[in-house]
């Protein structure tokens, strides 16, 4: 069971949503806040860092991880691609006195946020609409025409859940976004 004085922050959204933008700007800002590496069985991305970005691990390690009830949560987000929150994650965060920040899948965050009830501050960060979102996923350039469908469907479903979380912040310009997700972490934190 979580402690009162061990709170975390928890910020989700569909992919392409600016929610790790909004966690980055955050983290940058407020030494405080640290960011909590999850667990992934996927191939990093260009730029991204094991130990850094994921601790990107093979499914066979993901799953010994999981019947040893090591994390917090897992998903498996898509078809054989597992992402979760090590408990010995935030009891790592929690030991330099910070207050862990969680960029997770949707499934995830409800799963944490149930897990931390009155000690976690859950923030959906949504979409102006699904049309924008494609949109913002193609400027990546990172995916197919298929991961692409499965994305925006998939985001679709889970913008139906923003009603599950504590605060829900739609992301039409980036700034005003930040702004209004610093202000929310601020007044749960008493800063």
């Amino acid at each position: 069971m979580a402690n009162s004085q061990k709170k975390l922050i928890i910020i989700t959204a569909p992919s392409g949503a600016g929610k790790t933008s909004i966690t980055r700007y955050l983290l940058g800002k407020y030494p405080k806040l640290s960011f909590s590496i999850s667990a992934a069985t996927r191939s990093p991305r260009a730029g991204e860092q094991d130990g850094v970005d994921y601790h990107f691990i093979s499914e066979v390690d993901f799953k010994q991880k999981i019947a040893e009830n090591a994390f917090i949560e897992w998903e498996m987000v898509y078809e054989g691609k597992y992402y979760g929150t090590l408990h010995a994650e935030l009891e790592r965060i929690w030991s330099l006195g910070k207050t862990p920040m969680l960029d997770i899948d949707v499934q995830g965050a409800v799963h944490v946020q149930e897990q931390f009830k009155g000690s976690s501050l859950s923030i959906f960060i949504e979409p102006p609409s699904v049309e924008e979102l494609k949109r913002r996923l193609e400027s990546r350039g990172t995916e197919t025409p298929e991961t692409l469908a499965t994305r925006v469907n998939k985001a679709a479903y889970e913008i139906s859940f923003n009603h599950m979380f504590n605060v829900c912040i739609v992301n039409h310009d980036l700034d005003k976004a930040c702004a209004e997700t610093e202000s929310v972490i601020k007044d749960f934190l008493g800063w």
